[in-house]
């Protein structure tokens, strides 16, 4: 890992991830975990209120987006000058979302939508401190491979080359969800695993009209007195 920005914007726009130690203080991430804890409940009824079997899982986890969470959105936000120094990319923000993964939970190879043409998955914390790794290919996804195909769900790489990468509570891993293929392979050591995941688009990219996931935004503002 490393936090030097030029070294994180070349290897970023090279290999299509990079690593980066403490995007914010361990600090801040255990209190934005335990405040979101908080509002979704302490017990478990009201914390299954969020299960989701998205797609590449292969156990239900409970998901929180920003849609409905403003600090999620928040979040995502306020990195946004972050994110663009990293990539060297002027970029818009499209969704975030909150993800407790649960013990033996698996996030299965696959490839994202437009929306996540630049994504951050943020460590937030887990039950038992327990490192579980991303991974992600080596091999870029060309325009020809962006169908059905590419963004198809397997259970690993298949003959294909993948990186890992170990992060603690603070720590992130910058992708290019779009182009290259990613997940989550060894089970999850942990009873639970928390995590934020973050996207946005390149504002002068071929997905520059997913900004803000394509959702309807209010008008203008106005005060009155």
């Amino acid at each position: 890992m490393t936090n030097k920005g030029q070294d994180v914007t070349e290897t970023y726009n090279a290999q299509g991830y990079a690593a980066v130690r403490q995007v914010i203080p361990p600090e801040v991430a255990a209190v934005f975990l335990s405040i979101t804890q908080k509002a979704m409940g302490d017990t478990r009824e009201s914390q299954a209120r969020f299960n989701s079997a998205a797609q590449p899982l292969n156990k239900p986890a409970y998901d929180v987006y920003s849609y409905d969470y403003p600090a999620a959105m928040t979040l995502l936000w306020g990195l946004t000058p972050f994110m663009e120094g990293a990539t060297g990319k002027a970029l818009l923000p499209t969704y975030s979302f909150f993800r407790v993964y649960p013990k033996g939970g698996v996030c299965k190879v696959h490839s994202d939508r437009p929306s996540c043409e630049h994504s951050m998955s943020l460590t937030l914390g887990s039950s038992d401190g327990l490192i579980w790794p991303f991974a992600i290919g080596r091999r870029r996804l060309t325009d020809d491979d962006l169908g059905d195909r590419a963004r198809g769900i397997e259970p690993d790489f298949g003959k294909d080359e993948y990186s890992t990468v170990n992060m603690k509570p603070g720590d992130a891993v910058l992708y290019q969800g779009v182009h290259y293929r990613h997940g989550r392979l060894d089970p999850n050591p942990n009873r639970w695993s928390a995590h934020i995941f973050l996207h946005w688009i390149d504002r002068n990219g071929p997905y520059k009209d997913h900004a803000f996931d394509k959702r309807a935004l209010p008008g203008a503002a106005e005060f009155r007195f």
